[in-house]
């Protein structure tokens, strides 16, 4: 779905490009914790640590961890 004008694209378009890199890395890592925090939210509670990291690295990722990541 897209719902945005191209006027409003332009605008925020000019708006990221007005800001210094070091402004827009860092609404970048913003944006990631962001959207990291609310996959976390999302989970079931009773999950262990390592389902957890198995889950969150599929979701960033979109593959697997190897089999025997924890073994090491």
């Amino acid at each position: 779905m897209k719902d945005t004008s191209k006027k409003i694209e332009r605008l925020q378009f000019e708006r990221m490009m007005s800001m210094s890199p070091d402004q827009r890395i860092a609404m970048a890592c913003e944006m990631f914790m962001a959207s990291r925090s609310a996959f976390l939210n999302s989970l079931p509670k009773d999950l262990s640590e390592e389902e957890i990291k198995r889950r969150l690295y599929f979701r960033t990722y979109g593959e697997h961890l190897p089999d025997d990541f924890f073994d090491r």
